[in-house]
């Protein structure tokens, strides 16, 4: 799930709706004395008090095994309307208002909720307490529906006439603006938000430090979101906010602190991606320490987390071969070579024959990687297969490649080439001078008969 649907579904509606009308109430009216006909805007008149406790009782049963039979709280809510609209005070419009509120949230029918919640904000003299609740129950409900800007309106309208602030109403105003990219007057709520729960000694979770650090992200605003992760690994120690430690230090060009970071989310087994594995191995390379990203892409591939393809096995030897560790650059190399559709595999093998001066099978492979085709610089190749067969003293197979060389490369394999080939020609005559040399001498130097 996107970070941006998480914040659309990551909160719960609460406290939407008043409160069902308590039934001691009317208990104790009648101990005292009948309600009396309704005359202000803050009273229940007897017809109406009896009518709720009904339609409380159906939507809310005493017994909780009961089912509420919302069918007839709906008929009932229904014809109180039809029968007395028209004769209710305000409080008793507002109170009927509200059952039909809590009639659609049990439903989840969050458009009904809303346009019972507008009505009950139409009512002329509407109790302070009740038009507060009304706002913010209309702000979630809002933002429920996915209607961020008239969200945002209603918690606006509960803040300018609250005397208190509300951490749902903080929360909601951030949630919204984030969901419209108004990632600069979300930051400034959410903050209220996280200093409104610790003033009351609450304590935050990760997802609320995680909320706001997204929030710096957005803003490219690096330095609070690197102070801000630094506490988030203090206080959590999570995996994510080590490798978003790395991330940030490279978004701040701090190669030296990103590696490291990197490294220290490694050592602690936080690592669980091949990127990850292959860019902190190759990474040490570029620190000098290339022995060290040989271990680490190593790991990953043990574990699994690197996928043993031609490219990782490539960039695996590679790490060998830039710490000059032949031996061990040898087996990823040849694990390449036989994947591999090109010669090339073949020319690293090669090469890492040559330099270990093992010189026939180096001549193998080279020509292993010509017969196999596909290669990456031809002329190249045949270079070093003819330098392996000048050191096996080869000399006609030696020209042989270095003639081909001369003849399929460009100008500078050209040159190069038929420099090679000159040279080839004078080892070989030095060559045979010594080997007549030789001969002569096994000539001139007979061996003495033997003495009786």
């Amino acid at each position: 799930m996107t970070m941006r649907n998480h914040l659309k579904l990551g909160f719960l509606i609460a406290a939407l709706a008043v409160p069902m009308m308590p039934a001691q109430l009317v208990i104790a009216g009648e101990e005292q004395r009948a309600p009396p006909t309704a005359r202000t805007s803050g009273t229940l008149g007897q017809q109406v008090m009896r009518s709720v406790t009904r339609i409380q009782e159906l939507m809310t049963p005493e017994d909780p095994e009961d089912e509420p039979d919302l069918v007839a709280a709906k008929e009932e809510l229904d014809e109180l309307r039809e029968r007395r609209w028209q004769r209710m005070n305000d409080f008793e419009k507002s109170t009927l208002l509200n059952f039909y509120t809590n009639y659609y949230l049990t439903l989840e029918d969050y458009p009904g909720a809303i346009r019972t919640f507008e009505e009950i904000l139409l009512i002329e003299e509407l109790r302070e307490d009740i038009r507060l609740r009304t706002l913010r129950s209309l702000g979630q409900l809002y933002a429920a529906e996915e209607d961020w800007r008239n969200s945002i309106n209603n918690y606006v309208g509960w803040r300018e006439l609250s005397l208190e602030e509300d951490d749902i109403v903080y929360r909601g105003l951030s949630y919204a603006h984030y969901q419209l990219d108004e990632f600069t007057e979300a930051k400034p709520y959410w903050i209220a938000y996280m200093e409104f729960l610790l003033d009351a000694g609450e304590e935050l979770g990760r997802d609320d430090y995680s909320y706001l650090n997204g929030l710096y992200f957005n803003l490219e605003d690096y330095a609070n979101a690197l102070v801000l992760t630094k506490t988030m690994i203090i206080l959590f120690d999570d995996a994510t906010d080590w490798i978003n430690l790395s991330s940030l230090y490279a978004s701040i060009d701090e190669e030296d602190h990103r590696v490291q970071s990197l490294n220290l989310a490694y050592l602690k087994g936080f690592l669980d991606d091949e990127n990850r594995f292959l860019n902190l191995g190759q990474s040490m390379a570029g620190l000098d320490i290339p022995a060290s990203g040989s271990k680490i892409i190593m790991d990953g591939l043990d574990t699994g987390f690197i996928e043993a393809t031609e490219d990782n096995l490539e960039t695996f030897g590679q790490m060998y071969l830039l710490s000059n560790m032949w031996a061990e650059a040898l087996e990823p190399a040849k694990r390449v070579a036989e994947i591999s559709d090109s010669g090339d595999g073949y020319d690293t093998v090669g090469y890492i024959h040559y330099i270990m001066t093992d010189y026939e099978e180096a001549a193998e492979a080279f020509q292993q990687a010509i017969d196999m085709g596909n290669l990456g610089d031809r002329a190249e190749t045949l270079m070093w297969l003819s330098r392996s067969r000048l050191e096996l003293d080869d000399f006609e197979a030696a020209l042989e490649a270095a003639t081909e060389a001369a003849d399929i490369g460009d100008e500078r394999d050209q040159s190069s080439a038929n420099s090679y080939i000159t040279f080839i020609n004078s080892i070989k005559s030095r060559f045979n001078i010594l080997a007549e040399r030789r001969e002569l001498a096994i000539d001139f130097y007979e061996t003495y008969p033997a003495l009786d």
